[in-house]
């Protein structure tokens, strides 16, 4: 196959083996994208203008110095760069794969701006962290000094592991306490592998490992361990959870069997990707394979779940949302991505019911936009009489993520939360109410970003490092 040929579609072949041609062995796919990766990296970086007022930079929630590791790449200078980006962010690999760039950093590009086509900073940060982990300029975690001090940390997702990574690179002492069996949180079984491959997750949390971080799986705070417990064993607690229940929709027939949840749908495909013995998948009741697949939402999960169902060979897929495309909540580019893989979005639609006890099929009314609501955003107004009936085998509702009740789910008394059940923690530093206990990610702002809860966890772990040392102080005195 002619080479030039292979180029216009290696994106998609290496997410999609089953697009490749069949007589392209996986080696010499792995030689021409090693090629192809290089190449439209430097290409990419050079293209930067080195502006005044790097927007990209100030528009990153981490802002890393995005200019001047693109100068380094077009530069050839790859190890200097990944020592720049590696500077301001704990995980660029994952953020080179997942953060949402068109709305961030690329968004915001001055050469986007002026009509030219951003940069494309994701896939050059992808590009530098992958070439360092391959030629080994990831250095292994190791303090100047060990601190007596510890920290127990309540969740393995991005938040608590880059709050862990600073902490025990300052030589603390680190516990990591999670529900499931494998650390990662979202990264590990929320995020579909072909957005972000679980190799490169369990490379960072064995990174951790190597370094001290002691982890503690399959423990339910609250239930195999108490809070209070956790609080006595350790000199500051980060609390780092997430958002796992899962907003729910009311409506006549919302009891068949064929709905689901997204976050069990996604968590049971990657489950199978690990090699897991998923008897919910080979049932078939979360496994997508020959459906008819209807997804209601429009957030990121959303996407997620429609392009894991394409892979999984649905019959069709659909994806439901009550108001139109300027005003989803997701990327416009994971949209487009989705819309080249075969998915249809049915814009202005709005379920009102289920038909069959085995789900046969969506009742949707038809919406319009109407004048703005408290958000800002045009509220959908139901059209009268517009009903019909969109046909179904698999119902997949992802409509977003809300806190769980944490003073409740761990009798903790003084734990202060939000009307919206948030924990409520200090800006930038995550200090909450009670005295050495912080917080970060989603558990305070509600369903967001990976490199919010990454930002979050820095930050938080700074301020721990400060309260650890202003209490050393008073023991001294």
């Amino acid at each position: 196959m002619a080479k030039e040929k292979m180029l216009k579609f290696v994106d998609v072949a290496r997410d999609m083996p089953e697009k490749r041609p069949p007589n392209l062995r996986k080696q010499d796919f792995g030689e021409i994208y090693a090629e192809y990766a290089a190449a439209k990296a430097e290409e990419q970086a050079s293209r930067c203008s080195q502006c005044g007022v790097p927007y990209c930079q100030t528009h990153c929630p981490l802002h890393n110095n995005i200019p001047d590791w693109l100068r380094l790449t077009a530069e050839g200078r790859l190890q200097e760069a990944y020592e720049v980006s590696q500077a301001t962010n704990t995980f660029p690999e994952i953020c080179g794969r997942i953060c949402p760039q068109d709305r961030l950093c690329e968004g915001n590009c001055v050469i986007e701006q002026s009509g030219h086509g951003t940069v494309t900073i994701g896939s050059v940060e992808k590009y530098i962290t992958d070439t360092a982990w391959e030629n080994g300029w990831v250095k292994p975690i190791r303090p100047s000094r060990e601190r007596p001090e510890s920290v127990g940390i309540i969740g393995a997702g991005p938040g608590g592991l880059a709050a862990a990574d600073v902490l025990r690179r300052a030589g603390v002492q680190v516990t990591i306490y999670d529900r499931y069996d494998r650390a990662g949180g979202l990264l590990t079984y929320g995020i579909p592998g072909f957005k972000l491959e679980k190799d490169v997750v369990m490379k960072r949390i064995a990174q951790l490992e190597q370094g001290g971080v002691q982890f503690v799986l399959n423990c339910n705070v609250g239930e195999d361990l108490s809070f209070d417990a956790i609080r006595g064993k350790h000199d500051a607690v980060i609390i780092a959870t997430g958002v796992y229940k899962t907003r729910d929709l009311v409506a006549p027939g919302s009891d068949a069997s064929g709905i689901v949840r997204a976050i069990d749908f996604l968590t049971a495909s990657n489950r199978k990707s690990f090699g897991d013995d998923v008897p919910e998948f080979d049932t078939g009741e979360l496994n997508a394979a020959g459906k008819r697949v209807v997804v209601i939402g429009g957030g990121d999960t959303a996407m997620d779940c429609v392009r894991t169902s394409i892979r999984q060979g649905a019959e069709s897929v659909k994806c439901l949302y009550r108001r139109d495309r300027a005003n989803m909540p997701g990327s416009l580019r994971e949209v487009a991505n989705a819309e080249e893989e075969g998915v249809e979005f049915v814009w202005l639609s709005a379920p009102n019911a289920f038909d069959g006890d085995a789900v046969t099929g969506v009742r949707v009314d038809k919406m319009r936009l109407g004048l703005p609501d408290a958000s800002g955003r045009r509220a959908p107004e139901l059209i009268e009489g517009s009903e019909y009936v969109e046909g179904a085998d698999l119902v997949i509702k992802a409509l977003g993520f809300e806190p769980e009740d944490l003073p409740k789910l761990w009798g903790v008394d003084g734990l202060e939360v939000t009307r919206w059940g948030t924990v409520k923690a200090e800006f930038t530093t995550g200090k909450t109410s009670l005295d050495g206990v912080f917080a970060v990610g989603d558990i305070v702002r509600g369903a967001s970003l990976v490199v919010w809860a990454i930002r979050d966890g820095r930050d938080s772990a700074g301020a721990v490092l400060e309260y650890l040392g202003q209490n050393a102080m008073v023991a001294a005195e």
